[in-house]
């Protein structure tokens, strides 16, 4: 996943480190973090690292459960130039 915060371009996994859901499809940008639809996993997008692991905010009892189903994990990260007009994302 591609995003342009405020001029600057930051490549991530587009898949959410939970359940593997696809960012693409409604995840949320705010405050320079990504939050997963799915069940609301929340990483930053400058590096990646974990702020918020499934708290499923609807039902948090479900969210405690269905978030110690899988290991908690950083969002990984690519590193991005541009050159000549174009995002260039080293993988």
């Amino acid at each position: 996943m591609i995003v342009n915060m405020k001029g600057h371009f930051h490549a991530t996994d587009g898949l959410c480190k939970h359940m593997k859901w696809p960012l693409s499809w409604g995840g949320k940008l705010k405050d320079g973090c990504v939050t997963c639809p799915l069940h609301q996993t929340t990483h930053c997008i400058s590096d990646g690292s974990l702020v918020e692991w499934a708290p499923f905010p609807l039902f948090p009892p479900y969210g405690r459960l269905v978030g110690s189903m899988v290991s908690k994990k950083d969002l990984g990260i690519f590193e991005t130039r541009v050159e000549d007009g174009f995002v260039q994302v080293l993988i």
